[in-house]
């Protein structure tokens, strides 16, 4: 697995490449949004275009995450989740607590339209 970090503007885009599980990425995406957060970046979008599986321990780490960013005024938004993605989040409810976009775009307008 893999995670590139891009800024824009005063959004933070987390992009994950690869497979989310226990053997692939234990830990990696909490660490890097962690760190994000304690750098000050508010608003994170994570990126999962190019997600290739996700199993339970991965949507362990997306709801790490949206627990650190929340308990630290953060906010987080996933775009870009593959179908299966999308239906693990839904049958899991998990699709309740995170904001979901299909595009990357739209989740870093929904920021600045808040903003706004």
């Amino acid at each position: 697995m893999r995670i590139i970090e891009r800024r824009l503007g005063d959004v933070t885009v987390v992009e994950v490449f690869g497979r989310m599980t226990l053997t692939d990425c234990p830990g990696r995406i909490k660490d890097k949004v962690t760190s994000l957060v304690f750098q000050g970046r508010r608003q994170i979008v994570i990126n999962l275009a190019n997600v290739t599986y996700v199993d339970s321990s991965g949507l362990g780490e997306l709801v790490a995450c949206h627990l650190t960013a929340v308990n630290n005024g953060c906010a987080i938004k996933i775009a870009s989740a593959g179908a299966r993605t999308r239906e693990l989040l839904n049958l899991t409810r998990l699709n309740t607590i995170f904001e979901c976009y299909d595009t990357e775009v739209l989740a870093i307008d929904a920021f600045l339209s808040v903003a706004a």
